[in-house]
């Protein structure tokens, strides 16, 4: 009887472990491709706003975007990422009975809050005044009580995408918020900006994809809790013999659980925000115009440089939440150490070329940005570090210490604050750099001490291969074409050609500690599930 339970306990640990690493690596990718749909979509959308308006008529435009989405993203309350993290764990204990009362708990408080915010900006002419100083204030106070008319349903959909994620599936929202509605932005602003342009009516077009995004989240809802659980969670009847149940049963997660986890989520979700922002807003106060603008460009690069890391974290997050709710520890830990492990391996060698080659990926944005290779350089190094550790963060917002997060998000922009003040007006763009690298290097480190804490490890021997290949396939080659021909396109152009050659022959010799044959049959069992599923259908 013991063998017997022994050997379904580790049948079910090596199948949860299978299902958790496919998930992660199809839905990587899909999120990859998405958040580069979503980049090109974002680049299109603002020469198009650009050439139409000018930059004085983009700027106000874009000062609406930009406060539209840090208020409704604080109007989320933490409830997305928490419905992340319950639904999940929910489905691996109750097959999912609990879903209607946490989206109960979750909704009504984001709606209160976003439509508090919205008739806020509606009734206040002098904010709108403030906000969009550039423009008279009757329509500066148009554009804000349209963005104000959509805040709710904006925030309703991404608390509404965050429990479709918590039943594992990033094509929701992949599809909604990095595919369909950045897609959509640019096909209305074009022919506006050809017809009838104007402020209001490409902030309008921005704003309009939001109602069909809000109606595919509630019917991808719908979808996946009419959807048949199979293997992907539910009720466990086979448990390991003389084991326990995982830590809160089956029992209804109650309100005060779960707002005492999104909580401290939200205010760490504004740190993240604001974290982004900081050093543009202190180079506009404390230096110039031109130095923020370098800096935004230096931000956009190695936000770029991080879309792996970003796209996976969609996908890893439930599995995680999903594998902890399930008692199977050592499956969580694994996928976080595989994950880890081919964010290193592809983003490292991003950010070396970055590093060799700043003023000739800076030129790209036109003459005088290369004035920021300094400050590219700096945050490169700090990416090294961010992407080193992997979605650390994730692990532990998904076993539930969203108060841990709070903290290390908050030390992260007390740092980058306090030195920005210092910082900026001595070194302008480099010294903004610097305090964010700072600020990356501080989260990043403690979220990785923290999740050693939680028994997880990090590094294991294919982590090591990992970042062995990424530094001697790339960085000899990049480091060299630099001193040979310089900071130039050549220089670059060679120099990237020949560490891809070299990346791609140690991909192949070390193969297999690399994890490259799991991440081939990940895809390829994606594939054949999927193909099964289409055949059922039909």
């Amino acid at each position: 009887g013991g063998g017997t339970g022994a050997g379904g306990a580790a049948g079910r640990a090596a199948g949860a472990r299978a299902r958790g690493v496919a998930a992660t690596v199809r839905g990587g990718w899909f999120g990859f491709a998405g958040s580069a749909v979503n980049a090109l979509s974002g680049f299109l959308l603002v020469a198009v706003v650009t050439r139409g308006l000018g930059a004085h008529g983009a700027g106000a435009v874009f000062a609406g975007v930009a406060a539209f989405t840090i208020v409704s993203n604080a109007c989320k309350l933490g409830a997305d990422t928490a419905l992340v993290r319950f639904v999940s764990r929910d489905l691996e204990l109750t097959g999912g009975a609990g879903v209607p009362a946490l989206l109960r708990t979750a909704v009504p408080p984001a709606l209160a809050a976003s439509t508090a915010c919205a008739a806020l900006l509606f009734l206040s002419p002098a904010l709108a005044v403030w906000l969009l100083p550039g423009l008279p204030a009757g329509q500066a106070l148009a554009v804000v009580r349209l963005f104000a008319l959509f805040l709710p349903v904006a925030t309703v959909s991404l608390v509404l995408l965050g429990a479709t994620r918590g039943y594992g599936s990033v094509v929701p929202f992949v599809g909604v918020e990095q595919i369909g509605k950045p897609v959509l932005r640019v096909v209305l602003a074009l022919p506006l900006v050809l017809l009838a342009p104007g402020v209001l009516a490409l902030s309008a077009a921005w704003l309009a994809p939001a109602l069909l995004g809000a109606a595919a989240a509630w019917l991808s809802l719908r979808r996946s809790r009419a959807a048949p659980r199979g293997d992907a969670g539910g009720p466990r009847e086979e448990r390991p013999v003389g084991g326990e149940r995982p830590v809160g049963g089956e029992r209804p997660v109650p309100p005060g659980e779960f707002w005492s986890f999104a909580g401290p989520r939200a205010l760490s979700s504004v740190f993240d925000i604001a974290g982004v922002w900081t050093g543009v807003v202190l180079l506009s106060v404390l230096g110039t115009s031109a130095e923020a603008g370098i800096y935004t460009a230096v931000g956009r690069l190695v936000t770029a440089g991080t879309l792996l890391q970003l796209a996976v974290r969609l996908a890893v997050a439930a599995q995680i939440s999903r594998l902890l709710a399930a008692g199977l520890e050592r499956e969580a830990e694994h996928l976080h150490r595989l994950s880890t492990r081919w964010i290193v391996l592809f983003s490292w060698p991003l950010f070396m070329l970055l590093a060799a080659f700043p003023a000739t990926v800076l030129s790209l944005f036109g003459p005088g940005f290369g004035q920021g290779a300094a400050a590219l350089v700096v945050l490169s190094a700090a990416c090294v570090v961010n992407v080193g550790v992997g979605n650390a963060q994730t692990v532990v917002l998904m076993a539930g210490r969203s108060t841990w997060n709070l903290a290390t998000a908050g030390a992260g922009f007390a740092v980058q604050l306090g030195a920005g003040i210092w910082l900026v007006p001595r070194y302008g763009a480099t010294g903004a750099a610097l305090a964010w690298g700072l600020a990356i290097v501080v989260d990043n480190t403690a979220s990785a001490l923290l999740v050693r804490r939680l028994g997880f490890r990090t590094a294991d021997r294919g982590y090591l291969h990992a970042a062995a290949v990424a530094v001697a396939a790339v960085a000899p080659s990049a480091f060299a074409a630099r001193l040979l021909w310089g900071d130039t396109p050549w220089g670059a152009v060679l120099g990237g050609a020949f560490a891809v050659c070299g990346f791609c022959a140690a991909l192949w010799r070390y193969r297999v500690p690399l994890g490259v044959g799991e991440f081939l049959r990940a895809l390829r069992k994606g594939s054949e599930g999927k193909s099964r599923r289409a055949s059922r259908a039909n």
